[in-house]
């Protein structure tokens, strides 16, 4: 996809903050410093569009992002960051929960995790949450070049087990300093609009 606009509209933390247009909603969720922001960045060829931080847990509202004004990617807070106090947490779960039960124009969701490392339960969670809400959504690996390609299969076969997935068709692996696996999330997109 060729990306001629991209801008962030608004932060949410309610529904009655959710930008009102009407298109297509693509959530990311993952966890805190899985590398959500670069992966924005890196799809839609813009350097800094999604802050990235070096603090882990900055991002506390859902960020709309709008692409083409056609659709948006939706940013939502990190989960699994141990510094963010119980109440805070309960709150961006709260946040979470509404928007992915209640949001109609959410079409699908990227759960992003770090290829290098095998899903925490955190992930494992996060996945059931969206598969119990029966939400299509794949899963993206992120941080892909930081692995040897000939270890790429054992760390797939790791995610697909740990994430208990049936096929590793749901599975894309992703590198934002190399573009591996830009054109397959394009494609995923492009159905879901």
């Amino acid at each position: 996809m060729n990306v001629q606009e991209a801008e962030i509209v608004m932060s949410a933390v309610s529904p009655s903050q959710y930008p009102t247009t009407g298109f297509p909603e693509i959530a990311l969720a993952g966890r805190s410093n899985v590398g959500k922001s670069s992966f924005i960045n890196n799809l839609i060829k813009r350097k800094a569009l999604a802050r990235t931080s070096s603090k882990p847990g900055k991002t506390q509202t859902l960020n709309f992002y709008l692409i083409n004004n056609e659709f948006y990617f939706v940013d939502v807070p990190g989960y699994g960051y141990a510094k963010v106090s119980k109440t805070e947490r309960a709150k961006w779960g709260e946040m979470l929960e509404t928007y992915f039960v209640q949001r109609e124009t959410l079409s699908h969701v990227f759960l992003v995790v770090d290829f290098r490392h095998e899903p925490t339960p955190d992930d494992i969670q996060m996945k059931n949450f969206i598969q119990y809400y029966d939400l299509p959504f794949t899963v993206i690996a992120t941080k892909a070049d930081k692995i040897p390609r000939g270890k790429w299969n054992q760390h797939l076969s790791k995610t697909k087990k740990a994430l208990n997935l049936e096929t590793t068709d749901s599975i894309v692996i992703y590198s934002s300093e190399t573009g591996e696996g830009k054109d397959k999330v394009w494609s995923i997109v492009k159905k879901y609009l």
